[in-house]
């Protein structure tokens, strides 16, 4: 058995393909290939003369071997990660301000909980939220007003570059014993006679009517609500549809308040990134946030796919 061949990377790619549950999904996590994730499960396995994953499973299951080596992905990754967060500290500094504007709604639900994991690796860094809606958000970068700004607009724009954070599922929310719940999935049509309960934006900033329902033609009556339990309750009432993240309704569709079903045959999907001025996108504070962020994500909330790189 050759253990000179267990490196980082192999460690990463295993805690990527059991947290993923294939390799096709870790390969999109990873921004790899799919041969390429194999080819190096493969070789490492050969290395150790043993099998790490029950390829017949599905998910993809992990064997004793595998499930011994995520042991020590567990244990050696977050030390490595604390040692290389120590190394820019002393590098770049301990200390900054980080000015974050947030473009969605319900980003707060996991962006706060991110927040307090960062802050125990940066307390020295000053962390404040921009609040209310801002027309263009990716605007206060260049205006010197925010310094991270999460969001789902990545229109190349000079100075600014986009970090991928992660890709999410948008739902169409209705009634438990609505007509429509008897539906595989939405289709545009379904929304005409419906009233279309949204968050107080713009049109064009909501992906369902931008990208599914204006295309079709179709412009459905619409009521806005400031709260996400807001639009559940008026949903759970009968007073119209809505669409949103599948991280932001889990607890209520658990609990039968609201029933959900994909919009269009595949979904509708959406991606959040990260946009920071170019000049600030290798400051140790902030590209590990962007990390804290991913990661914590990842772990907290369900049905997540990787975001284009771009």
């Amino acid at each position: 058995m050759n253990t000179s061949h267990v490196e980082l990377r192999h460690l990463r790619l295993l805690q990527a393909v059991a947290e993923a549950g294939g390799l096709t999904a870790a390969a999109e996590r990873l921004h790899l290939t799919q041969s390429a994730v194999s080819h190096q499960m493969k070789a490492l396995e050969d290395a150790l003369g043993l099998s790490l994953v029950e390829r017949t499973a599905r998910p993809l299951g992990l064997t004793a071997a595998g499930r011994r080596l995520l042991a020590l992905a567990h244990q050696a990754l977050p030390l490595v990660d604390a040692a290389l967060r120590d190394l820019a500290k002393l590098k770049d500094g301990d200390a900054g301000e980080l000015r974050i504007a947030v473009e969605c709604h319900t980003c707060y639900d996991w962006l706060m909980p991110a927040m307090d994991t960062y802050r125990e690796a940066w307390p020295l860094v000053e962390l404040d939220l921009l609040g209310g809606f801002q027309s263009d958000p990716v605007g206060l970068l260049l205006d010197g007003r925010a310094d991270l700004v999460i969001t789902a607009d990545t229109t190349p724009r000079t100075g600014i570059v986009y970090a991928p954070l992660f890709g999410f599922e948008i739902l169409a929310l209705l009634p438990p014993d609505h007509l429509l719940a008897a539906r595989k999935w939405l289709l545009p049509a379904d929304f005409a006679e419906h009233t279309l309960i949204t968050y107080p934006v713009p049109e064009e900033r909501l992906d369902l009517i931008r990208r599914v329902l204006t295309p079709a033609g179709v412009k459905p009556a619409r009521r806005e609500a400031q709260l996400t339990v807001a639009i559940l309750q008026l949903v759970a009432s009968r007073r119209g549809l809505a669409a949103l993240p599948a991280w932001a309704v889990a607890p209520y569709l658990e609990r039968g308040y609201v029933a959900a079903r994909p919009i269009g045959k595949h979904g509708l999907w959406s991606e959040l990134h990260a946009a920071v001025r170019k000049g600030d996108a290798g400051r140790a504070f902030i590209a590990d946030f962007i990390d804290t962020v991913k990661r914590d994500s990842y772990a907290r909330l369900p049905g997540l796919r990787p975001a284009e790189v771009y």
